[in-house]
Parts: structure tokens; C-alpha cells; sequence
């Protein structure tokens, strides 16, 4: 199996300009994705906090955005060594592109940078699956939020 990179296209009953709000805002990102989230601003070199869960349990990753091009692409780095700057070779890459199809959107997403990680086998195939089957949970919930918040 291939652990290099996690990818999924899907279509989103809901404009562009309305996806790309939902995948880039953390109002909106706390809808869908993570228990919390924010984020200073969603430009290059912006930076926020995801958080998994609550109390003692919870889970935070620090996110880095890469590139933010509306309403075409965002992508963001995350998932390194606490106190690191995100960089390839020591995060991993998501990224969410965005294309305009009848009235709807074709969003194309990505996770890549596994291997570049330098993870042992059995930890990159164990992050590897955690991250597909977490996005197998998470994109249908976006696909779903970004629908009702075309309708408001």
C-alpha cells in the first residue's frame, strides 16, 4: 500500500466562495473539523491552533498556512514536533483545491508529506491510516455544513 499522501474529490452543493469560507475560517472550521480552532488569518504564514477533544484528552496541532488563494485553493502545513516551524520534511501538507462545476464545487483534497516525515515503517503506516480514516469521517461532515451554509 501507498503511505505517501491521502487524496479524496468530492462535490459540495454549495458555490466556491461558500467552501472556501468554510475550509478557511475557524467559525466555520469548528463546524465540521476540530472540537476548536483558530486562526490568526487566513493568509500565508498565518497561524492557528486545531484542537481534538476536551479536557486532559484533547489533542492540539498548530497549523501554518501555505497558501491561501480565494476562492481557488488553501492549503496549510500541520502535524510537527511541538515548538518546530512548519516546513516539508517535518509536517504534513493539506491542501484543498476548488473548482467551479455547474453551481456547485469540485473540491480536490490532499495530505501529503508521510514519508518525507522519516517516521519508522509501522508509525507512518499507523499515522497514514489514522489520517485517511479521520478524513473519511471529516470531509462528509464539510461537504454536508458547506450545503446548509450555502442556504443561509
Amino acid at each position: 500500500m501507498e503511505f505517501g499522501s491521502v487524496s479524496r474529490e468530492i462535490r459540495i452543493e454549495a458555490t466556491p466562495e461558500v467552501v472556501y469560507q468554510v475550509i478557511s475560517r475557524p467559525e466555520h472550521l469548528r463546524e465540521w473539523w476540530p472540537d476548536e480552532a483558530e486562526l490568526e488569518a487566513p493568509v500565508p504564514g498565518g497561524t492557528g491552533t486545531v484542537t481534538f477533544g476536551s479536557g486532559p484528552e484533547a489533542k492540539s496541532e498548530v497549523l501554518t498556512v501555505v497558501e491561501a488563494d480565494p476562492p481557488r485553493r488553501f492549503s496549510f502545513r500541520w502535524v510537527c514536533e511541538d515548538g518546530a516551524t512548519a516546513g516539508p520534511g517535518n509536517s504534513l501538507l493539506v491542501t484543498f483545491d476548488l473548482e467551479a462545476v455547474g453551481e456547485g464545487t469540485l473540491l480536490r483534497f490532499s495530505e501529503s508529506g508521510f514519508r518525507e516525515r522519516g517516521w519508522e515503517a509501522a508509525v507512518l503506516e499507523q499515522a497514514y491510516r489514522d489520517h485517511a480514516s479521520g478524513w473519511d469521517h471529516f470531509l462528509p461532515r464539510l461537504v454536508d455544513y458547506a450545503a446548509k451554509a450555502a442556504v443561509r
